[in-house]
């Protein structure tokens, strides 16, 4: 049985450990972090020493680190990665996020699994065998519709894990082998060298263009601030912002303000839902995630599988950041321009528009005059045109800054025995202690004390603390060295009494009984060790194709490299199943340089695949 009540997670990347804390103090219940290696973000790694920082301090808040072991493993590689975890495990870290299963067959300490969405989880019966074979949390697809989402999340008992904000892989995670074919970096190994974001030709079957030089496959930012209420009737209890790569500032804001929003409906849950980590932060600035970095924003396929032709999720004209809508463009004379807005506009903003030519351009803000600006160049920008901004200079002087403090609320109460005087704390952690010192200096009060008292015992601000309520002793003299003393030495043992109580989930055990969702596994089922096939083979497999990063395609037939839910026909307002759509011819092509990719329209299952050719 689920629990009654559900914990709500804000799951937050991080770079490093310094982004880690500032997550945290920003609202984060938990983090994801790359260790040393094998992380799906090779240039993120960080080493034990700095994920035990970020463990540190994380646990004070009850916050939980999750670290990212979910790249492919080579066979030669297994012995490290079970060293490395090992090292993992007794850093702190809570759980570790895997792609590979190999690792659930490795002798590994107790610590608990999180199917990464490297794992293509887009079914209940996918899910339930997840579940079966140990993992404590179910990342799914980036793609599924909370309709989708619903199903999977009824179908298992383990919490569901939903990504809610950030950039889009265009293929079905773990499914996309372009990478690796035509640059030898495989996504799978945390080497994606971004096909996805480049500018293509699209051409028929006779090489004539019939797009060109657009985007076509770099799709547009995630937000689903709007839907949290609805992905948490879906079932969804972890909320991941995508972002290792992402700086700080971006990390602070956009965690900032998932953290209000998700407050707002677990306030008004009447106790079924509550965060699953404590404190409360209080922010210098006003969260507003246009002001980061995304390339416009979509909800994908929340609301459907099968979307309205023409329906529009790429960022045709630039895999940058379009920004902060402003307004539209006004008597440009020169480097002078005017826009309709109402936002305030400062000295050193970055704004882009896109040109006649339908180009994406940027330009600086060197004079700014309420809704008139001098740009630091002359630049063609069409009248009429929307403006963005990339850089909001005050934003970011802001985020550069300290930003955020995070505090734990703990109640005090004094208490007089005989030849001394003890301090009680008890915090919203659960945590209480009760420390006592002695003095003979503790004396009949001549004038009322307990403003005082509270004055002495709430100077926590080189702690994570916040005094709350306190029962203090106004009949008494109590001097103030004495009380500093009593309120450091417990606030000491509150602490400890915290490191000591913290709670680690453990490794589910696995059903070596239970199925698996296929008889038959391809390369894109990346099996790359043979620890991955004796698990698979344990569970009912009976074929399986080695991953492409350890056994390449035979033949001369194209290869098969991605697989999306994402449509170029679609996009295009072609969408074979609209009878009123205009019409593309049936073979696509798409080139990029070197690079010709077959686009090959599957329109019973509205996906869409690509092969190398």
């Amino acid at each position: 049985m689920k629990p009654s009540v559900r914990k709500i997670e804000l799951l937050a990347p991080a770079r490093d450990a310094d982004i880690a804390i500032e997550a945290i103090r920003h609202g984060a219940d938990a983090v994801y972090m790359g260790a040393s290696a094998f992380g799906a973000r090779a240039s993120a790694g960080n080493s034990l020493d700095e994920v035990k920082r970020a463990v540190e301090f994380a646990h004070q808040f009850n916050a939980r680190i999750y670290a990212t072991v979910n790249t492919l493993v080579y066979d030669h590689e297994l012995p490290r990665v079970e060293r490395l975890i090992a090292d993992l495990y007794h850093a702190g870290v809570d759980a570790i996020i895997v792609q590979d299963m190999g690792i659930l067959r490795m002798d590994l300490p107790p610590i608990a699994l999180h199917a990464s969405t490297q794992c293509d989880l887009r079914t209940p019966q996918k899910a339930r065998f997840l579940e079966a074979a140990g993992f404590s949390q179910l990342v799914l697809a980036r793609e599924l519709s909370l309709d989708e989402t619903r199903s999977i999340a009824d179908s298992v008992q383990v919490p569901i894990e939903a990504f809610v904000h950030g950039a889009l892989c265009v293929s079905y995670s773990g499914r996309c082998q372009v990478s690796e074919m035509v640059k030898g970096r495989s996504a799978n190994r945390g080497e994606c060298a971004q096909m996805c974001r480049l500018a293509y030709d699209l051409e028929d079957g006779a090489g004539r263009k019939l797009v060109e030089n657009k985007h076509l496959l770099s799709l547009r930012d995630l937000n689903m601030s709007s839907r949290l209420a609805q992905m948490i009737e879906a079932g969804v209890s972890s909320f991941k912002i995508e972002g290792r790569l992402k700086d700080v500032g971006y990390v602070k804001n956009v965690v900032a303000y998932y953290r209000r929003a998700l407050d707002r409906i677990i306030a008004a849950s009447e106790g079924a839902l509550e965060r699953s980590s404590c404190g409360t932060s209080v922010f210098s600035f006003e969260p507003d995630v246009a002001k980061s970095f995304n390339r416009s924003f979509t909800t994908y396929f929340a609301d459907a599988h099968r979307l309205p032709n023409g329906h529009s999720m790429a960022s045709l004209n630039t895999p940058k950041s379009m920004g902060e809508p402003l307004g539209k463009a006004r008597n440009v004379r020169g480097k002078t321009l005017e826009i309709d807005t109402r936002k305030p506009l400062a000295n050193g903003d970055g704004l882009s528009f896109v040109n006649a030519r339908g180009e994406y351009e940027g330009c600086r803000v060197n004079v700014a005059n309420g809704k008139r600006v001098v740009l630091n160049e002359e630049v063609q920008i069409p009248a009429g045109a929307m403006i963005y901004r990339t850089h909001d200079k005050a934003m970011n002087d802001i985020l550069a800054k300290p930003s955020a403090e995070r505090r734990i609320a703990v109640d005090a109460r004094l208490t007089l025995v005989p030849g001394g005087v003890t301090l009680t704390l008890s915090d919203e952690r659960g945590n209480r202690v009760t420390h006592r010192l002695d003095s003979d200096a503790i004396q009949p009060a001549q004038s009322p004390q307990a403003d005082k008292q509270r004055q002495v015992l709430a100077k926590l601000g080189n702690t994570i603390y916040e005094l709350h309520e306190a029962e203090l002793l106004d009949g008494c003299f109590i001097p103030s060295s004495l009380l500093t003393r009593l309120r450091r030495e417990t606030i000491e043992l509150l602490d400890r009494a915290q490191r000591l109580t913290y709670h680690r989930d453990v490794r589910r055990s696995e059903d070596r009984t239970a199925p698996c969702f296929a008889t038959e596994l391809a390369s894109a089922d990346n099996v790359a060790n043979h620890l991955a096939e004796e698990f698979y083979r344990d569970h009912g497999v009976e074929r399986i194709t080695p991953a492409i990063e350890v056994q390449k395609p035979a033949g001369s037939e194209p290869v098969p490299v991605m697989h999306t839910r994402y449509c170029l026909r679609r996009e295009l307002g072609a969408c074979r199943l609209d009878p009123k759509a205009k019409k593309l011819p049936a073979e696509l092509y798409l080139r990029n340089a070197g690079t010709l990719l077959r686009v090959d329209c599957d329109c019973s299952r509205c996906e869409m695949h690509l092969y190398l050719l």
